[in-house]
């Protein structure tokens, strides 16, 4: 089986996630600093909650992590953001390659303790 094969319908869940996400992105850009990390803390408070990353929150926290890296003050807080979105990269072509949300355990919740 090709490395390039994905799932149909995990294609279709992230293309959904993705139009979704427009009114999300807007929220975010008019967020200051502060309510961006805020926002952070209930994304990580969420994935503890669900256990592991949906489409959705692939999506969302891509997003998320993308605004809090252009606002990144600290060299700590750019590594960090930037390194939770291409977590989040990758989990989504892992969840393409696989067609099923927790095919991988996010680490997201482990870096938490760090």
């Amino acid at each position: 089986m090709s490395a390039h094969l994905v799932s149909l319908q995990a294609a279709r869940e992230i293309r959904k996630a993705k139009e979704d996400d427009t009114a999300y992105h807007a929220r975010l850009l008019a967020m200051d600093k502060l309510e961006l990390l805020e926002e952070m803390v209930r994304f990580q408070e969420e994935r503890s909650r669900v256990g592991f990353l949906t489409p959705s929150m692939m999506i969302r926290g891509r997003t998320l992590f993308h605004e809090l890296e252009k606002t990144a003050e600290t060299r700590e807080l750019l590594i960090l953001t930037r390194s939770y979105r291409r977590h989040l990269e990758f989990e989504m072509a892992d969840y393409l390659r696989k067609g099923k949300a927790g095919a991988s355990r996010s680490s997201l919740d482990e870096s938490d303790a760090h």
